[in-house]
């Protein structure tokens, strides 16, 4: 059981890092890791589960902003996009986040084809990141599982 352990906790560290190293996360999402405790295990997976109900709402919002061809309220779709950045930068979604940049000078400039692009990455980020962090989670339960304690992971 304790080889068990050990081998869960080293496939969650490393796997973490190669979050960071890839590009997926930043520092924000060590801050949020930290305010996680005992009396609340599942923080940072509801909070992280709060975004991704955020990035579909808003991904749909822009979507049907842009279907409106000749009629585009970039404004709209601006606004939209700019509390997506505000979300993704609250939980260390960087690379999304960097995505919602370009994207936001893109509606500035109401440049459609470069809106209707981002908005195809930025909706390909966010369901890779998604994955990748249920993928985290999921090691993280069968760390607990097995009995064993989440490694703390210094980036």
């Amino acid at each position: 059981m304790d080889t068990l352990v050990a081998q869960l906790q080293r496939q969650f560290r490393d796997y973490t890092i190669s979050l960071y190293h890839q590009g997926f996360l930043d520092d924000q999402f060590t801050e949020l890791k930290k305010l996680q405790d005992e009396c609340s295990p599942d923080f940072v997976a509801e909070v992280v589960s709060l975004f991704f109900e955020d990035c579909e709402k808003l991904i749909g919002n822009m979507a049907r902003a842009l279907d409106q061809t000749g009629n585009v309220d970039f404004s709209l779709v601006g606004s939209s996009v700019h509390q997506l950045k505000g979300s993704s930068s609250s939980v260390g979604a960087k690379r999304v986040k960097g995505l919602c940049v370009t994207f936001k000078e893109c509606c500035d400039s109401q440049n459609f084809e470069g809106c209707v692009r981002c908005l195809q990455q930025v909706d390909i980020e966010y369901k890779s990141l998604k994955a990748k962090l249920q993928d985290l989670f999921n090691l993280e339960q069968q760390i607990v599982q097995a009995g064993g304690r989440i490694p703390q992971v210094d980036i």
